[in-house]
């Protein structure tokens, strides 16, 4: 190898470190959070934390979301699952300061701490890194519906609700 080329490669190994910030290379753009349910088939509405919603989805799905809301601020998402028949759940996605990001201080800099990293979102991570939503029957839609019978102590009712009964045959 020739001395021009060590010194080609010496002057843009450095800058290229320099210019860019270590979370920006590891984890370069919007996170992939896989989210399923239990059973599967669950209509899923994301909202930031505007309560804009981001999109509408059926499980199982791969949902692609950027961590950065503004400038060294994060993005946050509130999941809703709803499914016919089954009790509707929330899960919260927050966000939290990558690991990475703290490389900066010995390879990316004050350029890859105050500026890239801060810029691209990519110094957030998003918690839990994947989503397995159990979705339990609604029992009293399934009462209602005739699907179920629901069984109380005669002991443990009003007596105005007592007269609303049915017996069973």
């Amino acid at each position: 190898m020739n001395i021009s080329r060590m010194l080609g490669i010496a002057c843009i190994v450095p800058s290229v470190l320099l210019a860019s910030g270590c979370a920006s290379i590891v984890h370069s753009g919007p996170r992939s959070i896989p989210v399923t349910s239990s059973p599967i088939g669950a209509t899923v509405t994301i909202y930031d934390r505007d309560g804009q919603k981001v999109s509408t989805q059926t499980t199982p799905f791969t949902a692609i979301l950027p961590t950065k809301y503004r400038y060294f601020q994060s993005q946050n998402y509130r999941m809703v699952f709803e499914m016919s028949g089954r009790q509707t759940r929330e899960v919260q996605l927050n966000s939290e300061v990558s690991g990475w990001y703290l490389g900066n201080i010995i390879f990316g800099g004050l350029i890859g701490m105050l500026i890239v990293d801060p810029l691209t979102g990519a110094m957030f991570n998003l918690s839990p890194d994947k989503i397995e939503q159990d979705l339990p029957e609604d029992q009293k839609l399934a009462i209602q519906s005739g699907e179920a019978v629901l069984v109380v102590m005669k002991d443990n009712v009003t007596p105005g609700e007592l007269a609303a009964m049915q017996p069973m045959r």
